[in-house]
């Protein structure tokens, strides 16, 4: 009789009794033992924090589990907890530092479950996810994150606040053994003295204040031995693009460059890039919370592209890192899915316009006739101009202006952004300008919007950037797209790539006669996201020029990771921030900002 097994037909009943005998397979051993950790965390933070927990029916069960320990049970069984709580996800994410920890505390675990309880289950526990760790030691070989001093400040005030909370539980749990009746202020400074290894106000009758200093004191120093572990352990600094990193780049893009919209955005400095074997096409991408993230297509050859795409997939897989791609093209997607086996999921469209095809005239632009009609008989000017031709202090003005207009504070943009305007280097870059003659006492003269476009092979241009002065007329916007689009013809532009419009495609079908429900009800769920979002407004905005829509996509392993990504990339694009500030920092050392075309809702919207 045979069965079938993940696949394999051939499997008999014999031989799938003997695989379930032999245990997990090898690479689900992170994941069965990370679990283990967790659940065994938790369990010893609870059998910590909790008396009653301590002496229910779980009582026999939490006595075997590492933590539980002698006299000094709650104090111990919390700090084991958290311990393995912490290690949990690097054991789950095949980490070699978290491997050797665990090594260390299961062992250290079962001798004092042996030392002091005599427990022969306890002792089991520990050894049996010791001897798995130890026995699939080749699973665990993934090389630490990028991340720097800062690590530990941000430990520090998590696992502060996090022992202070945990602090304020293990206080109040004994409302049987407090003496007379604290208030919450003397509970809170109980709290911070314990932490210390200090005696605080509130008292307890019989042993539990003996219980309740050891669990502060434990957490207080566990928050202050990892952090100081932290804050004195090597870096491991993000990757950077070296000088020569982005001269090879700059040598594909100058060959290959027409290829793909969003290939100059690969010179983004806070990139790494990987290259093929040999050199002629490369992936640049960026690590966020444990997310390899690639932007837009590879750069290169596209025969050369898999030999770049493996040595990524390969740095990944070196560090544990989830891969993913954002924004990549049709074609490009179907290299990615061919020679990884990942999934590809459309996230939107691209709005391109053909020089050659626009045209102010005719119905269906009168709207934006109209509007640039009124602004230009308002007196503005417009000038687009090669970066190359611009004066320095104009060019440092510019710079200037587009980083007080930038509507936020964070810094957006990743896959669709620059992060500069005026390098040297950037020369080919387009800048098309807004002035209003008359108006020049202001902080930035007569200077009222800047429009900023990278380079798009020889015969394009990308918009980057777009920023405005907020007292300005509304649709300047509109008049330095439209100025921009007619002067492409002297800068021997012939096509041009606006904003990125995300889920058009279901925007543009579920509004049209004979929409489906489900399809109705997801266009309607995308308008009410647009409140925070602006789903909706940028493809409305694009629509006005009539472009031609190019159809973008993320690349992503398994569905159950696209949370995770999406969280990644929405940090990355600036629209989540989960670091802390760094202290000392002034305003006026913050790089030029920029807009990404996933993120201009301040711009759409005053338009």
């Amino acid at each position: 009789m045979s069965v079938t097994v993940d696949g394999d037909k051939s499997v008999s009943v014999p031989q799938r009794m003997r695989r379930l005998l032999r245990g997990p397979r090898p690479e689900s051993v992170p994941v069965v033992v990370g679990t283990a950790c967790t659940v065994v965390g938790l369990i010893d933070v609870a059998a910590g924090v909790f008396p009653r927990f301590r002496h229910s029916r779980m009582h026999t069960l939490a006595e075997v589990l590492p933590g539980a320990l002698g006299p000094f049970a709650a104090a111990l069984s919390l700090s084991a907890g958290v311990l393995l709580l912490l290690l949990a996800h690097g054991l789950k994410r095949h980490k070699r530092r978290a491997w050797r920890a665990a090594v260390v505390l299961l062992p250290a675990g079962a001798v004092a479950q042996f030392a002091y309880r005599h427990s022969v289950v306890g002792v089991l526990v520990s050894l049996t996810l010791c001897y798995l760790l130890v026995r699939h030691r080749a699973q665990f070989r993934a090389l630490p994150d990028p991340r720097s001093r800062w690590r530990a400040l941000a430990n520090f005030v998590l696992l502060g606040a996090s022992s202070l909370a945990l602090g304020l539980v293990i206080v109040s749990v004994h409302p049987g053994r407090v003496v007379g009746d604290p208030s919450i202020a003397d509970r809170l400074q109980h709290v911070l003295y314990g932490l210390f290894g200090v005696e605080g106000p509130v008292d307890y009758a019989g042993r539990t204040s003996w219980t309740v200093a050891y669990s502060l004191g434990a957490l207080g120093l566990l928050t202050a031995v990892t952090t100081i572990y932290l804050a004195f352990r090597p870096e491991h600094p993000a990757a950077r693009l070296t000088e020569d990193d982005e001269s090879r780049l700059r040598a594909l893009l100058a060959t290959h460059g027409g290829r793909d919209s969003l290939g100059h955005f690969a010179l983004r400095r806070d990139k790494a890039v990987v290259f093929s074997p040999s050199g002629k096409a490369a992936v640049c991408y960026r690590v966020v919370s444990g997310v390899m993230l690639a932007g837009g297509d590879p750069i290169g050859d596209v025969e050369a592209w898999p030999g770049a795409i493996e040595r990524f997939m390969d740095e990944a897989k070196a560090h544990s890192w989830t891969p993913a791609v954002m924004g990549c093209s049709e074609r490009g997607g179907e290299v990615w899915t061919r020679e990884t086996g990942l999934t590809a999921l459309e996230l939107g469209d691209e709005a391109v316009v053909d020089v050659a095809d626009f045209s102010l005239a005719g119905r269906a632009m009168r709207n934006v006739r109209q509007m640039v009609g009124r602004i230009e008989r308002n007196g503005y000017e417009t000038r687009v101009r090669r970066a190359r031709d611009i004066g320095p202090t104009e060019l440092e003005r510019i710079r200037r202006a587009a980083a007080d207009w930038r509507g936020t504070d964070t810094e957006r943009g990743f896959s669709m952004a620059l992060g500069r305007i005026g390098d040297p280097a950037d020369g080919d870059c387009v800048i098309a300008t807004a002035h209003l003659p008359g108006t020049d006492d202001g902080p930035h003269g007569d200077l009222k919007a800047v429009l900023h476009f990278v380079p798009w092979g020889r015969d394009g241009m990308s918009l980057e950037l777009m920023r405005r002065d907020r007292s300005a007329d509304p649709g300047m916007n509109e008049l330095l797209i439209v100025a921009s689009l007619q002067a492409a013809g002297k800068l021997g532009v012939a096509r041009v790539s606006l904003n990125f419009a995300m889920f058009r495609s279901a925007l543009a079908r579920g509004e049209r006669l004979g929409a489906g429900p489900v399809l109705r009800c997801w266009r309607g769920l995308l308008i009410f996201l647009s409140r925070w979002f602006q789903i909706e407004s940028l493809y409305k905005f694009n629509a006005k020029f009539k472009p031609r829509w190019e159809p973008r996509f993320v690349v992503f392993r398994t569905s159950r990771e696209l949370p995770r990504i999406g969280i990644a990339a929405m940090q990355a694009e600036g629209f989540v921030n989960f670091s802390l500030p760094r202290p000392f920092r002034s305003r006026a050392r913050r790089p030029c900002g920029h807009t990404p075309r996933t993120a201009q809702e301040h711009e759409v919207r005053a338009a």
